[in-house]
């Protein structure tokens, strides 16, 4: 796999190593006092102290300082021409849904998010943008798929929670030879392991309330583009929908992802010994991990990406072992969300995909003994002693 060096060009120097932009990404000293933090602009309006020439920040919704230094951080992460910060993940994606129109059709990755897939169905589907669900591991799915108002590919890599691959690049240089818009959620994969406008893909999304806040106490929402033109789309319907994150947890969020490479490097090698062990389990009918020999899409994932992540799904055999498994262990929390310094331990079914109906969620692999679970800084092997117990005990 590649390494994280950021390869664009700076002006001000030698090119950083992406650890050290973490730290150094433009905005981590004051200018004004030389604090050693992004200063809370908690104000909703702006003094303009010349009417003839307005000052940068007129009104919060349209841009916050603290915000900005936000949006510029995940920009330089990402690589990406522009950056943005939402009220959620879902604020986040549904804002870059309205960049289409009535009429228009998306191919999307067939186990995508449940949320997702319920704003796509129930929602857009309502104002006339129409989705077809693709199995996104086999790229002949999706240009099947391609219809005369197809305007975008929405992927989602690993996808959630059965963490699937799909190959990117080729993807999204298909979506340019096409004129199409290619989106990806980079949730799972973080900038630290996965940089898809690199890959040539348009619009890159997460979930900022997972590993890029890493704490369990921040909704947030980001998304990066590749060209001036799309920031400049994706601004208006920011501001146009009202959609973005305060300033105190725009602060939050810049605090949580300064320790984003040492937070996902021990939570990836813990996940790795969880996903090894699982697999040895008789008891344990699948396990999803794209650092196993086994992961059909080990070798795709590799070429993209720089690590595997901290999440692992497994398939205990039912649904009420399932849940009796989830009431027996003790250190993570069991709980909706993923990505935190705490392990997290997921019932999809009846969680993260709720809404998808149960046979939509049979035909996608979803089963009702899938649980998923997200590696926080634990010591593993507590971990894996506690789920041991708790999977002996039923």
């Amino acid at each position: 796999m590649g390494d994280r060096t950021n390869h664009n060009e700076n002006s001000e120097g030698p090119v950083k190593k992406f650890d050290t932009k973490l730290i150094h990404f433009g905005s981590e000293v004051d200018s004004t006092t030389g604090a050693s933090s992004v200063p809370i602009y908690q104000a909703s309006t702006f003094h303009h102290h010349d009417i003839f020439n307005p000052p940068i920040h007129d009104y919060s919704r349209s841009g916050n300082p603290t915000r900005q230094a936000l949006e510029d951080y995940i920009a330089v992460l990402e690589g990406g021409v522009r950056g943005f910060a939402f009220s959620s993940g879902m604020s986040a994606i549904s804002s870059t849904f309205m960049m289409l129109s009535a009429g228009d059709h998306i191919i999307v990755t067939e186990d995508v998010y449940g949320g997702t897939y319920r704003l796509l169905t129930t929602i857009l589907s309502r104002m006339g943008i129409e989705s077809t669900f693709v199995d996104m591991t086999q790229v002949e799915q999706v240009k099947a798929a391609l219809k005369p108002n197809t305007k975008a590919v929405y992927m989602e890599t690993p996808s959630n929670p059965t963490l699937k691959i799909t190959d990117i690049a080729e993807i999204a240089a298909w979506c340019q030879q096409n004129d199409l818009l290619s989106i990806v959620d980079n949730t799972f994969m973080t900038p630290y392991y996965q940089r898809p406008i690199e890959l040539g893909v348009d619009i890159v999304l997460h979930s900022a309330t997972k590993f890029l806040g890493g704490h369990s106490d921040v909704l947030a929402g980001l998304a990066v583009v590749r060209t001036e033109e799309l920031g400049n789309r994706l601004k208006y319907m920011q501001n146009g929908l009202g959609t973005v994150l305060g300033a105190q947890d725009s602060w939050l969020l810049i605090r949580g992802m300064k320790t984003l490479s040492a937070r996902m490097a021990h939570s990836e090698i813990s996940s790795r010994k969880l996903a090894d062990w699982l697999s040895t389990r008789h008891d344990i009918e699948a396990v999803f991990y794209p650092g196993l020999p086994n992961h059909p899409g080990r070798e795709v994932h590799e070429k993209q990406s720089t690590g595997y992540g901290a999440v692992v799904s497994f398939d205990v055999g039912s649904g009420e072992r399932a849940k009796r498994v989830l009431n027996e262990v003790k250190l993570p929390l069991v709980a909706v969300s993923l990505g935190a310094v705490e392990s997290i331990l997921s019932y999809p079914a009846m969680m993260s995909h709720a809404s998808m109906p149960k046979e939509v969620r049979s035909e996608r692999g979803i089963t009702d003994g899938l649980l998923r679970f997200s590696v926080g800084l634990e010591d593993i092997d507590d971990l894996i002693a506690d789920l041991e117990q708790a999977l002996e005990n039923n």
